[in-house]
């Protein structure tokens, strides 16, 4: 893989619209060397005058290879400040090449197709604090890829392929509390200089709770994944079918978020932790019944700079959850536990924001742990700043080396802290029409991943 010539062009070319396409349930990634083909053009239906005009609609084709879509491309459109200022509008269609499938022993062809739809923090009417999101996919993979057996010493090559539909619908109602941050500013205003938070300088202390935002939030989910090859999968390798099968989970998360950091897109300076419980009640066509408990921690502190520098942060975050519901002792059917949630959720790693050296969900578990360190060094160097020859704003670079630590296990105990998986990595990273963009090389036990996505890794 030549990554060197991947560094600047798909970072800034393929756009945040594709990249939040990538970062759905499905959670469609770049795996191990595949390369994108990128976009040539961006452009917007009205001119950004200055800093408080209204954000422009930008138009994005798009175009990007994986392990489970193909060659496959599409077209989209971002607003953001749709209808309110901290709103984001994001939509797409797109469609992949046809390829050569295997489903139940017969050669086929299939190609990618779907679309997404996401419209985020959008203060519902008549209130100051309650926010509402909500995000979509309907879609067909030709190669989608599965870890149902994702242990800790489970080998990479036990993986099943199938193609089939991948759809999911999520929302969340988040209400900010009446203290701290949120007392006066529950919406998160931020102004923005060359990509850095202005007035700001005393956020990221003062007393815990009391400073910052603290937030409660109630989300639903639900996702349904078919699989055409169904004879290859234990579950139904015996069964008489008469429609292909499906695994499908719907129910209710439960957060509560606290947020100390000076700026939430690329802290420099605070903390950040988030207490979740997921919970599938078994309701209409789920699979099963299941929960998942889970804790994150950020943790960020501001470093001196260098000459060549503009910022250097230490970036530091664990993240832990279990799951009460799985039974190890009992299987629904062959090779899946009673009560486990979906690989896509609960207690697994791999993937573009935890064990970035591993395929995505590469393992799952009734507990897990997991642990990185960052060092982010924003340069002073910008070539891409005020260029005529870049489509997009570019306000800063930033170079970042990391380190990822973390294991499953079938319980909550000290084994999860013992010979636990690692991987390393270098990231390049720009804000981009202000928004962070990233693109990594992580390298494993079982081989290089590379990731292009947005946001900072930690906003999992």
């Amino acid at each position: 893989m030549e990554y060197g010539k991947h560094l600047l062009l798909s970072l800034f070319s393929i756009t945040f619209l594709s990249i939040n396409l990538l970062n759905a349930a499905e959670d469609t990634c770049l795996s191990k060397y595949e390369e994108w083909v990128v976009p040539q053009f961006v452009f917007s239906t009205e001119e950004n005058t200055s800093a408080e005009a209204e954000k422009a609609w930008f138009l994005l084709p798009f175009v990007f290879s994986t392990d489970s879509s193909g060659l496959s491309a599409g077209l989209g459109a971002i607003k953001q400040g749709l209808l309110q200022p901290q709103t984001t509008f994001i939509a797409a269609v797109f469609r992949g090449l046809s390829q050569d499938i295997t489903t139940n022993g017969e050669q086929k062809t299939a190609n990618l197709s779907g679309g997404f739809i996401s419209f985020s923090d959008y203060k519902l009417p008549n209130t100051q604090r309650l926010f509402f999101s909500f995000s979509g996919m309907k879609s067909y993979f030709p190669k989608e890829h599965y870890h149902i057996n994702g242990s800790h010493n489970s080998s990479e090559d036990d993986v099943f392929i199938s193609s089939g539909d991948v759809n999911f619908f999520h929302t969340t109602f988040r209400y900010v509390l009446p203290i701290g941050d949120g007392l006066q500013n529950p919406g998160g205003a931020c102004a923005l200089q060359d990509g850095f938070a202005i007035g700001r300088h005393a956020c990221g202390s003062g007393t815990a709770i009391f400073s910052g935002t603290t937030s409660i939030g109630i989300k639903t989910f639900y996702q349904s994944n078919t699989f055409e090859n169904w004879q290859a999968f234990p579950m139904w390798e015996n069964e008489n079918l008469t429609s292909d099968p499906k695994w499908e989970t719907n129910g209710l998360r439960f957060s509560l978020t606290h947020d100390n950091t000076d700026f939430d897109l690329n802290p420099s300076r605070g903390y950040h932790f988030e207490l979740e419980y997921s919970k599938d009640f078994g309701w209409g066509d789920s699979l099963q019944s299941w929960d998942f408990l889970e804790a994150k921690y950020n943790h960020y502190i501001r470093l001196d700079t260098f000459s060549f520098t503009k910022q250097n942060v230490l970036a530091l975050s664990v993240w832990t959850g279990y799951s009460f519901s799985w039974d190890n002792d009992i299987e629904i059917a062959p090779g899946l536990d009673a009560h486990r949630p979906p690989i896509w959720e609960g207690a697994n790693l791999g993937g573009y924001s935890r064990m970035r050296g591993y395929d995505k969900y590469r393992f799952s578990d009734k507990a897990v742990s997991y642990a990185t360190a960052e060092y982010r060094a924003i340069l002073n160097y910008n070539p891409l700043k005020d260029n005529p020859l870049v489509p997009f704003k570019v306000d800063w670079l930033q170079l970042v080396g990391f380190v990822e630590v973390g294991s499953v296990h079938d319980q909550y105990n000290f084994d999860l802290l013992s010979d636990m998986k690692y991987n390393v990595g270098v990231s390049f990273r720009a804000m981009v029409e202000e928004i962070p963009m990233r693109l990594e090389v992580a390298v494993g036990d079982e081989g290089t991943n590379l990731w292009l996505m947005v946001n900072q890794p930690f906003d999992f």
